[in-house]
């Protein structure tokens, strides 16, 4: 297995968390009126969860396929299926409350999802040391 391929791969994903989630993000809602910033958010979001979930899983798959089961493939594994949550259930979920205006499990689904993005931002860099 190519070690360096698994670590530019991971490397790509820990870009585009980033830039995603200090650059893009923020900048929507400084650039964009607010209803377009929120349309706009829903729409590229989804394509976030998506590309970054199937980079981990090609990457799982060269662990699972090399029987290569180190902290690396673990923590890569975690944060595949996190992105899988965040894509399947709690992103739907964080869009319903703000169509419903619930404020209250808005801001707690959200913060859920940000601390997810963290924990996987963390994970990930480990694998990078």
């Amino acid at each position: 297995m190519s070690e360096q391929i698994i670590m530019n791969l991971v490397s790509l994903v820990l870009g585009v968390m980033l830039f995603f989630s200090f650059v893009l993000a923020p900048m929507i809602f400084k650039v964009l009126p607010p209803d377009n910033a929120s349309v706009f958010v829903r729409a590229i979001f989804p394509y976030y969860y998506l590309v970054n979930l199937l980079i981990l899983s090609i990457i799982s798959f060269f662990y699972i396929y090399y029987q290569t089961f180190v902290l690396d493939f673990y923590l890569i594994l975690i944060s595949a299926l996190l992105f899988f949550f965040n894509l399947i259930y709690l992103m739907p979920k964080i869009n319903k409350y703000k169509d419903q205006q619930n404020e209250k499990a808005f801001k707690i689904s959200h913060l859920l999802s940000v601390i997810i993005n963290f924990i996987q931002l963390i994970a990930l860099g480990i694998v990078l040391l």
